[in-house]
């Protein structure tokens, strides 16, 4: 016979139980704490192999938890992060998903283990958490933020059977684009090490996607107010996630998807969210490439639908037909984006040209009024712009074609000599290299050149007014500008420019650029880059034979002399040593007492 089973203790027998072994719990932590009240070194090292030696000693978990903090010791912060990663690696596949344990933790099971998992996630979570934060704030140390993003990504790599932790890493590109300090160190970080792996790449465009759109429902206002400055005071929020979403981006190297052949992968399954393995590598290879450039087009599509901020505007248009087109699935998709921009006008078009150049010659994009528009932007302002040499370029590849109206070639020749007479010497170079190319690949232009007045009488038979100018510079169409009824005679005034390089230059067009043979083409690289700095390097390294001299027949005592001024007097000359009186082509000169060694005066 068994002995009769003992009645349960009363109540206040439990809570007398339970708040003895509390007591116990506290006293046995204070044994642990040194006699500032911190935990030193060895001790968190103590509860760390605690932790991991047995389930009875799951409560040191809180504890270390507290540990991870930026602002922390940084031996203490690094024991404890590596016990908690070394606790956590192999209970990781049993971590129930995030709604069965709330189910668990709302009390909808009573199973130990169901509670133990819920418990787990929990403190799963705060791990991730305080690993995110290591890792972005900015009061990290260098060597706990690199390895609390190790082991992030170890968590990443390490998912449910193998495949990419997508959830988690979504959380931390959350933490990075909302971040308001500087995040280019773990950017850093994440390129060197992790953006070589494609499915990183993959599920980083995935989830900046995402972001991106939900940074687009949350801003308020007029539209896409895309020449914001920022200059009156504090960046609001949504200028600096934007910022921070176009750092993560372009930190991401580009792919060469033609020559890729096997694409490295972080986790084991790669890209497949269900867990199975493709084993075909050149059918892997190219679905892989398909999904990437996807993912990466629509990443950037989301991004450019923001209100993205000047600076971050004229950056992204500057790499755009770089960095961005070729790697898209359709590049088309930007012709809204780029013809937007390029109608803006001022420094905007002219960054824009470089994209909207490639969509046209390549993708082949129709856009009617592109050669109206460019023809507009060409002001004095452009020749001093930052980008001018990419825009020069494009402008002499635009009118390459030989299939250009000769109305249309005109009025840009036209437009470019008027603006020889407000452009830097540096800009009269490039626009006569322009023209020298526009007149020699489209002869009917040559007209221009010089102007062939038939006279009867006397009379002019031309119905204009000679000396009148029937180009109208204000007009922005270039069909009617009346550049068909005009002369290049800017062109003529070039050759009594200040500048020497300019008026020796400008002789290349007095040569019959009607011949193909015997000319050739100007490069506009050579002289796109040009300066006020270039052309007076130029000048300084010119060998010079004969220097010109000045001779005076006495010392001169004033900058100018009476006769120079017939009617005027200059008082206040002290110290007169010698006059000089010029009277028609003789020199009569009038000496003092006090003349100096006679010298040969300047006429």
């Amino acid at each position: 016979l068994s002995p009769p089973a003992l009645p349960p203790p009363p109540p206040a027998a439990m809570a007398k139980s339970s708040s003895a072994t509390a007591t116990a719990t506290a006293s046995g932590t204070k044994k642990r704490k040194s006699k500032s009240g911190a935990l030193t070194h060895e001790e968190v090292k103590a509860l760390g192999l605690e932790l991991l030696s047995s389930r009875a000693h799951l409560n040191h978990a809180p504890t270390l938890l507290a540990l991870l903090s930026p602002t922390a010791p940084l031996s203490i912060a690094l024991e404890a992060l590596i016990s908690l990663q070394s606790f956590f690696e192999p209970l990781l596949s049993s971590i129930p998903s995030a709604s069965a344990a709330a189910a668990a933790a709302g009390g909808a099971s009573d199973d130990p283990e169901l509670v133990f998992g819920a418990w787990l996630r929990q403190r799963f979570d705060e791990f991730v958490a305080a690993l995110v934060e290591l890792s972005v704030s900015p009061h990290s140390d260098e060597a706990i933020r690199e390895v609390a993003l190790d082991a992030f990504m170890d968590f990443v790599k390490l998912g449910k059977d193998g495949s990419f932790h997508s959830a988690i890493y979504h959380k931390f590109l959350h933490a990075v684009v909302h971040a308001t300090n500087s995040i280019d160190d773990v950017l850093e970080l994440l390129g060197s090490k992790y953006s070589k792996y494609a499915d990183v790449c993959f599920f980083t465009y995935t989830s900046l996607d995402k972001i991106a759109n939900s940074l687009g429902s949350q801003t308020t206002g007029s539209g896409k107010d895309v020449l914001q400055n920022g200059d009156d005071g504090a960046e609001d929020r949504s200028a600096i996630c934007v910022r921070n979403v176009y750092n993560i981006l372009v930190h991401i190297p580009a792919l060469d998807f033609k020559k890729e052949s096997k694409f490295d992968m972080w986790s084991t399954v790669g890209l497949s969210s269900k867990g199975e393995k493709d084993t075909s590598e050149g059918s892997s290879a190219t679905r892989i490439s398909k999904k990437l450039k996807l993912k990466f087009t629509k990443a950037w599509l989301a991004f450019l639908k923001l209100p993205l901020p000047l600076d971050v505007y004229k950056e992204v248009l500057a790499t755009l037909h770089q960095n961005v087109i070729p790697s898209m699935s359709n590049p088309a998709i930007l012709c809204d984006f780029l013809t937007t921009s390029y109608d803006i006008g001022g420094v905007i078009s002219v960054m824009a040209l470089s994209g909207l150049f490639i969509l046209m010659t390549q993708h082949q994009l129709e856009y009617p009024k592109f050669y109206d528009k460019l023809y507009a932007l060409l002001t004095p302002a452009v020749f001093m712009a930052k980008h001018r040499s990419v825009f020069l370029q494009l402008l002499d590849a635009c009118l390459k074609s030989s299939y250009l109206q000769a109305y249309l070639v005109a009025s840009f020749a036209k437009r470019l000599s008027r603006l020889t007479l407000s452009v830097p010497p540096a800009g009269a170079l490039i626009i006569i290299a322009l023209i020298h190319n526009l007149l020699r690949r489209h002869p009917s232009i040559n007209f221009l050149v010089h102007w062939e007045v038939a006279q009867d009488d006397g009379v002019a038979s031309l119905p204009k007014k000679i000396g009148a100018d029937p180009f109208n510079n204000e007009e922005t169409d270039p069909a009617k500008s009346g550049a068909m009824r005009s002369s290049l005679w800017e062109i003529d005034t070039l050759r009594h420019h200040y500048t020497p390089a300019v008026s020796r230059f400008v002789a290349s067009l007095e040569t019959d650029l009607t011949v193909r043979a015997k000319t050739m083409e100007m490069k506009i690289t050579d002289f796109s880059s040009g300066s006020y700095a270039t052309v007076f390097r130029d000048e300084a390294r010119r060998r010079i034979k004969q220097v010109p001299l000045a001779f005076y027949r006495s010392t001169p005592t004033s900058l100018f002399q009476e006769s120079d001024f017939p009617g005027w007097t200059f008082g206040c000359q002290s110290n007169m040593g010698a006059q000089a009186s010029v009277e028609g082509n003789a020199v009569h000169t009038l000496e003092t007492v006090d003349a100096s060694p006679a010298k040969r005066s300047r006429v």
